[in-house]
């Protein structure tokens, strides 16, 4: 049976509610695409996938991107695990966000744009960050609209963001770890369509950028360990273990991946979304130390550990990629798990102490120069 349908089952039926629940949530996403609903993206076509197939990384008879352990993947979709997030999002979510606004910084550009040797960042709320790397400005997974879903009622953003699309500085380039909603936004992309910014992406997600009128001359796309080099900064594709798709039956058609990024002064480290495996080993011995790791900590579920980190599993991952200063992200902007929204910083905060980590976890918008001592206050403790 096609795992796109397994969770469809009788024993998910069994209670009304939660069917009637499901088939809502189907009813809507199948609405939505056969109104050709344009945040849906594009997938890549015979001649796109021509030019990948090849790659060690795509399966050939099932027409997907794989996984190092796939099977232990495959395996997690056996369980239903779709069937679970969409319950996980309706359910308790009161609990779950926060009370009150975020604390956030409006930041100053002028600042944040000096031309010197600092490296700085400027954090947006789950996985949407910007760095000055060396005078260069990267956007990373830019999610600058209401919502991480493609029906704009759900599952909406906890504040608007900090700054507007409109109040960004120019940006060279813009930095994509895979085609999920909450990490590719259509609104957000093509606010850049006249703009001069390079978007650099994962095998197949320039398929979704053309669609949505990016010209082609500003995509590159790359395969896990394969460099994007440029003039004076280095990005490289390396591996994630995760998934893709924007619709019910596209999962994997597009490549995910983390990145290293590497300027004459610095490397960085973007994890994008991942669960924990021996990639980030083989990363960090590859190209590290890293001056700073930005990893997923967040939207953790026992029953999809297999592509989410708890904290402890980013703990681990920070240690194999030997880096030297630990930035969580893919937290407090969504509602995307069970757990409450200030558990990953709680976490991560006492494991921090315990392992001696050099943790940055700045309010929203508060610019960051990595390059000084970052004072750490507990700000998320404000909402019980």
């Amino acid at each position: 049976m096609d795992k796109n349908f397994t969770f469809i089952t009788m024993k998910n039926f069994r209670k009304p509610f939660l069917k009637l629940l499901i088939l809502l949530i189907i009813s809507i996403i199948i609405v939505i695409s056969l109104k050709g609903c344009a945040s849906m993206g594009t997938n890549p076509d015979r001649d796109n996938v021509s030019m990948f197939k090849h790659s060690m990384h795509y399966d050939a008879n099932k027409n997907m991107f794989v996984n190092r352990n796939q099977d232990a993947i495959d395996e997690m979709w056996d369980k239903n695990i779709t069937f679970t997030i969409m319950i996980d999002m309706f359910k308790g979510r009161k609990i779950l966000k926060p009370t009150t606004k975020l604390p956030e910084l409006k930041p100053d550009l002028s600042v944040f744009l000096q031309q010197d040797s600092d490296l700085r960042v400027i954090w947006f709320g789950h996985s949407s960050f910007m760095l000055n790397i060396d005078g260069i400005i990267v956007l990373v997974d830019p999610v600058f609209t209401n919502s991480s879903f493609p029906v704009n009622i759900m599952n909406k953003r906890f504040q608007p963001p900090v700054l507007k699309l409109n109040e960004l500085p120019v940006i060279d380039y813009i930095l994509i770890s895979h085609d999920h909603y909450d990490h590719l936004d259509m609104k957000s992309v093509k606010y850049f369509i006249d703009k001069k910014a390079r978007f650099v992406v994962p095998l197949g997600v320039g398929s979704h950028l053309k669609s949505w009128g990016i010209p082609h001359d500003r995509i590159v796309e790359r395969d896990w360990w394969v460099t994007a080099k440029f003039d004076s900064i280095q990005f490289i594709a390396t591996p994630a273990q995760h998934f893709s798709g924007r619709g019910l039956f596209d999962r994997n058609k597009t490549l995910w991946a983390s990145w290293v990024i590497k300027s004459k002064n610095h490397s960085v480290y973007f994890s994008g979304d991942s669960g924990y495996d021996i990639h980030f080993k083989a990363v960090g011995k590859k190209y590290g130390p890293f001056d700073i790791a930005f990893l997923e900590c967040g939207q953790y579920n026992n029953q999809w550990r297999e592509v989410h980190m708890f904290p402890e599993d980013s703990v681990t991952a920070f240690k194999d990629l030997r880096a030297k200063k630990f930035f969580p992200i893919h937290w407090g902007m969504f509602i995307l798990s069970k757990h409450p929204w200030n558990d990953p910083p709680k976490q991560l905060y006492a494991l921090s102490k315990t392992h001696k980590i050099d943790l940055i976890i700045p309010k929203i918008g508060q610019l960051v120069n990595v390059n000084h001592t970052f004072q750490l206050e507990e700000w998320w403790n404000g909402d019980k």
